[in-house]
């Protein structure tokens, strides 16, 4: 095995987290908050797709499925297109109300353009820096387990609500 196929193994782990956190749900038990403040599933795939898309389609130089495949305006939220949810509030939060279909064909558009660029890589290609904004500068290969590991916690975080649902 090597480093495409376990980047390839990782992101469809977080597919299949996410499909199984959102499927069959109704638009209400999408946008259904445990406590007011509360990230509701929906808001949660949101995010964490468009922080996919952002991130990746970033590293590898190609234009983002949000806007490539018009899912901006399909969404048609309130807030600036370019906002992938980080920092946003318990409003902007609420205003994500979409249905299941909408936010899983945005999520799988998004992880077969990832899939595409992953299963390209090579080990070596993996040390090139794609942020020198931090420091140490970010490599290719620790933006991408950033990701990872940010899409498991909040397709985590979404399983977890949908439980919550579930024994309601």
């Amino acid at each position: 095995m090597n480093s495409a196929d376990l980047l390839t193994d990782a992101f469809t782990r977080v597919r299949e987290t996410v499909h199984s956190a959102v499927e069959g749900l109704s638009r209400a038990d999408l946008h259904a908050r445990p406590d007011e403040d509360a990230n509701t599933i929906g808001w949660l795939v949101w995010h964490l797709t468009r922080v996919q898309d952002d991130h990746v389609s970033d590293a590898a130089g190609a234009e983002q499925v949000w806007f490539a495949g018009d899912w901006a305006t399909r969404f048609d939220l309130p807030f600036s297109k370019e906002a992938t949810g980080y920092g946003q509030s318990s409003a902007d939060v609420a205003s994500v109300r979409v249905g299941s279909d909408l936010l899983l064909g945005y999520h799988d558009a998004v992880h077969e353009q990832t899939l595409r660029f992953v299963r390209g890589l090579d080990d070596d290609a993996l040390d090139r820096i794609v942020d020198e904004a931090w420091s140490p500068p970010v490599s290719l290969g620790v933006r991408l387990i950033s990701v990872i590991s940010d899409d498991l916690q909040h397709a985590g975080q979404a399983a977890f609500v949908r439980g919550l649902l579930e024994r309601r």
